[in-house]
């Protein structure tokens, strides 16, 4: 391979990265540089080490035609090489999920994360600015799921602030490294000692003050030495005019001017040598694109194929182009820009226009044919229009971000007082949704219904309705769409009826139930169906709730012959309303195992709210780690959306996680403001006067059923809603110390699948037999909670059990459920300690305490010498500052 000249700085701290990875640590390299400045020979020689130091190594090549074809930037590294990172079969069924981005990006990591577990690897995409959106995406999603791995993501791009690379970087800095490597311009030196590698010999005299002129950049110095770039000294002085328009390409990073001249007059020596047909083929070539097919220049020339091929090779000998296999292109981005700097402007809009025809009539598309067609329209071009909008159309389901931008592209042709820009604008506004950019749609909506300078045409009532009807349909509307904008008078009863449903669903006291005889649209019908059923959910009538989210879906299923039919909400949406109150009604491991499904095959924009469900249900059923790895996911994926509504909910169940393996400390950090685990963690702290809080316990919230049996609030849990679980609660509470019903109750829990609700229903049953005399089973029934809480990692509430074990004289020759307690802190004192320095913090004195707690002063005296003892006070004063600064509010507020 030829020596990297003046690069060792830069190789070297991506070397650093690939070892760094090779023991554990992960990381994103970006290397930034303006075209030419050698970025993609440093990414090759980067690779070529990694290879050499036996790593595997992908790499790709992104291109400007990519953003019509999702992945095709990322695919060849995923594909590529002796040990491809997928293989062929996983990466056809990739293709079913093309549709589907984030269940795509999440099934790639979850390839990648197989292949590399035990190997270290380079992955590398250079020409990352034009990376097709779903390559992006699935980057992003790779790299921030896979920080443990052996692996360095090495990216090399253009300066595209806001881009691409920046939105990568952002997604992944709070996983791993980010080096950023700013390319500069060589050093005088190293591009002498490039020019004597090319040469394989000294460089003259001549040759060196020739160099000067290229300021730097290995790429224009290469072409010097290679005939294609002319030493600007012998050549005149460069204009745009001589360029032909083109615009800037290495602003601040070449000789000033559009296009370095020396390259302009190079390229344009190298083409007279060419055979009138090359040049032909290289110009015309130009024009299509940095990558083109042979086929499609010789239809546009009027050439066969065959007959072409000497003028290809003439161009391949020139060194203007390359064979890529499949497709043909230009040796470099600036190569292609030199080429079109003697094709006349007019010139190139004669051949986009001809190569947009040419595409479309051979039936390659309107994506296809798009960028060809924005060469040469023009305001009021209704052709142009009418192709963009196909363009757009075909996009959407795989390439919603391109989609968006093709769309809008129509609207900004379509004049301001045309109707049809107003059908066009609608558009925008569905396929901005689409690329769930909601707050960009409902900000575009605004203005073309606002009488803004974006519209000044007529707007008639069904467009206005059907306009606020796809906002309102939305994944994202609830809580962002004021009822007061889903109004259209005059629109067709259809419309009118629809807007009314979203009008009751989105202000759930509406009685929506009253008004389900009164509409005769089957969208309206399945809306109020499911505003009605958001009403019950509300009031923790959860059955009933379950049975209208049915009924909507049952009703939108019978519009499966009409996909997409306006104002239709999200079946996922609606069903992972049905699955919570299906959860809450004693059907938990069916609901459970139905949102395992969907997360990878339902509708991917439902996503945040199926993780947070799951993570709700894998808690009721005792999977700790599962429930805090799905409340970890949906955070993540919420972040990805840009929408963090629910986030308060999946850090509850992390929260609710945390105390059951004895942290109170990091649920207090999850916890924010939420009174009710605050509440839990004062519980947790030994704040027994708490527990009556629990009773304000949301009918929302996560295990409400067993925080209403810790407060032992036997009012609430006989107006919760009819289940096999509230009714087993009820009578455990209901209970007090009667063995008989509590035995009942807990032989009720054990069909619900709700492990850790039934090792609180043993314990309380266990410790009832123990109060009566029954040591035999009383230990039993707790030692068969103990061992259930200890299998499932609830470590809290397993030591609370051992603790009465080991008081009854139970002798294990290990305990295993719980760790050792720390040696200082609050974590260190035992119960008893805590509610003493509790007490003593709220001004009682020792008797008063000892009142308190039916024990003698002496005693108390003794647990609070402990406590002193143990955090590190000597006064009470003390003790109180540190209690306050650790409740917040105050425990017994």
């Amino acid at each position: 391979m030829t020596p990297l000249r003046g690069r060792s700085e830069e190789l070297g701290q991506l070397l650093d990265a690939l070892w760094a990875a090779a023991d554990g640590q992960a990381s994103l390299a970006v290397v930034t540089g303006e075209p030419g400045i050698g970025k993609s020979a440093l990414l090759a020689a980067a690779a070529e080490q990694a290879e050499r130091h036996g790593c595997l190594v992908a790499t790709a090549t992104a291109h400007q035609t990519d953003d019509i074809s999702p992945l095709s930037s990322l695919a060849p590294a995923l594909r590529g090489g002796r040990e491809p990172l997928i293989d062929t079969s996983d990466f056809l069924e990739l293709a079913a999920l093309n549709s589907q981005p984030l269940w795509l990006a999440e099934r790639v990591a979850d390839l990648l994360g197989r292949r590399l577990a035990g190997a270290k690897a380079l992955i590398v995409l250079d020409d990352a600015q034009w990376s097709d959106p779903l390559s992006a995406f699935v980057l992003r999603v790779a790299a921030s799921r896979l920080p443990s791995a052996h692996v360095v993501w090495l990216v090399g791009t253009r300066p595209v602030p806001g881009g691409i690379t920046d939105q990568l970087i952002d997604a992944v800095r709070s996983q791993l490294p980010v080096h950023a490597i700013n390319l500069q311009p060589l050093t005088t030196a190293a591009i002498q000692d490039l020019a004597t590698d090319r040469l394989n010999g000294p460089v003259d005299a001549s040759l060196a003050r020739q160099l000067v002129s290229v300021q730097g950049i290995p790429f224009l110095a290469e072409q010097l030495i290679a005939g294609l770039y002319l030493y600007e000294g012998s050549v005149p002085t460069s204009t745009a005019a001589d360029a032909g328009g083109v615009g800037p390409l290495l602003t601040g990073a070449v000789p000033a001017g559009p296009l370095p001249h020396g390259l302009v007059e190079g390229v344009r020596r190298r083409m007279s040598g060419l055979s009138e047909t090359a040049r032909t083929l290289v110009r015309t070539a130009a024009v299509f694109g940095s990558e083109f097919r042979l086929e499609d220049v010789g239809a546009l020339m009027g050439e066969p194929v065959a007959r072409l091929a000497t003028a290809l090779e003439e161009a391949i000998q020139a060194g203007l182009v390359m064979d890529a296999g499949t497709t043909l292109r230009f040796r470099h981005e600036l190569l292609r820009t030199a080429t079109l700097a003697d094709v006349p402007p007019s010139a190139q809009r004669a051949l986009h226009g001809a190569i947009a025809n040419q595409l479309l009539a051979a039936g390659r598309g309107a994506a296809v044919a798009a960028p060809h067609v924005l060469a040469v329209a023009q305001p009021g071009d209704t052709s142009s229009i009418a192709t963009l909008r196909q363009a757009a159309q075909e996009l959407v389901t795989t390439m919603s971000t391109t989609a968006a931008e093709v769309i809008q592209q129509a609207f900004d042709l379509t004049p301001v007082d045309d109707p049809l820009r107003a059908e066009v604008g609608e558009d925008v506004v569905a396929i901005l949704l689409a690329a769930y950019q909601y707050d960009r749609a409902k900000a575009f909506a605004d203005d073309l219904l606002g009488d803004s300078a974006l519209y000044q045409g007529p707007l008639t009532p069904d467009r206005r309705a059907s306009i606020r009807l796809r906002l309102a349909s939305s994944q994202w509307a609830l809580g962002r769409l004021d009822r007061q904008e889903l109004f259209a008078p005059g629109a067709a009863t259809h419309l009118t009826e629809r807007l009314t449903a979203y009008r009751m669903l989105l202000a759930p006291d509406q009685h929506a139930v009253d008004q389900l005889d009164r509409v005769t649209d089957p969208v309206a019908h399945a809306v109020l169906l499911v505003a009605a059923a958001e009403e019950a959910r509300a009031l923790g009538q959860f059955a009933t709730a379950r049975n209208y989210y049915a009924g909507a879906r049952q009703t939108q299923a019978k519009l499966s012959g009409r996909p997409g039919e306006l104002g239709a909400l999200p079946d996922t949406l609606v069903e992972v309303g049905e699955l919570y109150c299906r959860a809450e009604t004693d059907d938990l491991p069916a609901a459970l195992d139905r949102v395992r499904m969907l997360l990878g095959a339902g509708d991917w924009q439902s996503a945040p709210q199926l993780a947070v469900l799951r993570a709700r249900l894998e808690l009721a059923a005792g999977n700790l780690q599962a429930a805090v790895d799905a409340a970890d996911t949906g955070l993540r994926w919420m972040n990805d959306f840009h929408d963090t509504r629910l986030a308060p909910a999946a850090r509850q169940v992390q929260a609710l996680v945390a105390l059951l393996h004895a942290d109170p400390n990091k649920a207090r950090e999850l916890a924010g403001s939420d009174p009710t685990i605050n509440t839990l963690v004062a519980v947790a702290d030994g704040d027994t006067k708490a527990v009556d809080r629990l009773r304000d316990v949301p009918l929302d919230f996560p295990e409400r059923i067993t925080v209403l049996v810790q407060a032992n609030a036997n009012d609430l849990l006989a107006a919760a809603s009819p289940s096999t679980t509230a009714t087993a609660a009820l009578e455990l509470v209901a209970a007090g110390n009667d063995r008989k019903r509590l035995a009942s109750a807990t032989d009720q829990l054990r069909t619900v699948g709700r492990p850790l609700l039934l090792a609180l229903a043993e314990e309380r049953y266990g410790r009832a037999e123990l109060a009566d005399g029954d040591r035999s089973t009383g230990v039993a029934i707790l030692e068969q909670a103990l061992d259930r809480l200890t299998e499932l990692g609830a470590t809290a509430p397993a030591a609370r059990i051992q603790a009465a074990l080991q008081a009854a004289g139970v002798r294990r020759r290990r305990w295993t459920a719980v760790p050792p307690r720390a040696e200082a802190g609050w974590e260190a004192l035992t119960p008893m300690e805590r509610r003493v320095a509790l007490l003593v913090s709220e001004g009682h004195t020792n008797r008063s305490a000892a009142e308190e707690l039916v024990v003698s002063a002496s005693t108390v005296g003794t647990h609070l010498r402990a406590v002193f003892s143990k955090l590190g006070v000597n006064s009470r004063v003390q003790l109180a500052r540190l209690v306050l600064e650790r409740f917040a509010p105050p425990p017994n507020a």
